[in-house]
């Protein structure tokens, strides 16, 4: 009597649906630790493998016995078992979120009278909404979405509609691949759009500060009342330039008194009243102060993070999930910005992260966003 081999398909389409759900939160938890990583150490520029998880405050390698997802952060009640420093909830969150989103993933794709066969494409959602998290909690920190993520899960994206053509709704590898492709190419171009549009009508941002306040222009950013903006969040465009009167200008080797600067990515131009204007090189500036009452600085309605964001999710659910995407997302950042300006946690010119609102609406789309259209339009 032979003895069939392990994988075979008939053998495991004999295994319960409700074991592969167990299976499937189990495994989302043990991706949401390693989303723990990447939050924390992928806008720090550091490594992902190396070195071994740690103790943030004194650096304990932690074994694999104290590393266990949800069970290690509430059995040492969020604290480090080696010097008792508290350990942020977020930990625990995400842990959860990614086994939930998971087991989600399982019970509206998984198929439950052939579950071995429809595993691949509960398993590629399940990846995407991963990287949803991970980016989400980055944003919301540091207000960027770094291009592992998005390069990265464009690359992921093409790949899997190609092999995996349901995911787009297709039949062939070939249509599940264009249909990949219009997706990025809408999704990119779109928010790439509305970002150019938001830079004509809102490109400019008038601050008014006491009367002499000190402006500090370093090598890479500008800081002002205990705030810090990196140049590189200002100058999108040749065009995109400072502009401050201001009473005093100090240089490392020269002064100028109420005099008008104007500082753009390749350009430093200072005019005095009866002196020609001045113009200098960035680069040759290493150190600048200002003392202004009111200084007008470039900015942007979008980023170009949520543009390859965008396109990242485009790759993954199409131009139709991109449009519905891009609407419920905008609906959902209204309610949220309004509702926190109302409570007084947030002025009216804060910079808000978009991509947590664009995740949320793409996670939707993945789930239900095609029965909500029919059902609106039906």
């Amino acid at each position: 009597m032979g003895i069939d081999p392990i994988f075979n398909s008939h053998n495991w389409e004999l295994v319960p649906f409700q074991f592969w759900s167990v299976v499937f939160f189990a495994l989302g938890c043990i991706v949401g630790s390693f989303l723990n990583v990447c939050i924390h150490r992928l806008p720090l520029g550091m490594s992902i493998v190396t070195p071994p998880s740690h103790c943030p405050h004194c650096k304990y390698s932690i074994p694999w016995w104290l590393n266990i997802p949800l069970v290690t952060w509430l059995a040492l009640r969020g604290r480090c078992k080696n010097c008792g420093a508290p350990i942020s909830p977020r930990y625990f969150v995400v842990e959860l979120l990614t086994g939930m989103v998971f087991l989600a993933s399982w019970l509206e794709f998984g198929d439950r009278l052939h579950p071995y066969h429809s595993m691949p494409l509960a398993l590629v959602c399940a990846a995407f909404l991963a990287a949803l998290i991970c980016a989400t909690f980055i944003d919301f920190e540091h207000f960027i979405i770094p291009d592992e993520i998005t390069f990265g899960g464009l690359g992921v994206g093409l790949v899997v509609s190609f092999l995996l053509p349901s995911l787009q709704h297709a039949n062939s590898m070939g249509i599940g691949l264009l249909r990949s492709v219009i997706g990025a190419v809408v999704g990119a171009g779109i928010i790439y759009a509305i970002l150019r549009l938001g830079k004509l009508l809102f490109g400019r941002q008038r601050l008014k500060f006491p009367d002499d306040t000190k402006i500090v222009f370093s090598e890479t950013s500008l800081h002002f009342q205990q705030k810090e903006i990196p140049y590189e969040d200002l100058f999108f465009r040749k065009s995109d330039t400072i502009v401050a009167a201001a009473k005093s200008i100090e240089l490392v080797d020269r002064s100028y008194f109420n005099a008008v600067l104007r500082l753009s990515k390749n350009s430093l131009r200072i005019e005095q009243d009866k002196f020609e204007p001045e113009e200098l090189n960035p680069e040759d500036v290493h150190h600048m102060e200002i003392v202004v009452h009111e200084i007008v600085l470039p900015r942007e309605a979008m980023g170009m993070g949520d543009v390859k964001f965008m396109c990242m999710i485009g790759s993954f659910i199409g131009w139709p999930g991109v449009i519905f995407s891009l609407m419920v997302s905008s609906l959902i950042g209204s309610v949220v910005g309004v509702t926190l300006i109302l409570m007084k946690r947030r002025a009216w010119s804060s910079k808000i992260p978009y991509g947590p609102y664009i995740a949320l609406a793409a996670a939707i789309w993945l789930f239900s966003g095609r029965k909500l259209v029919l059902a609106i339009f039906q």
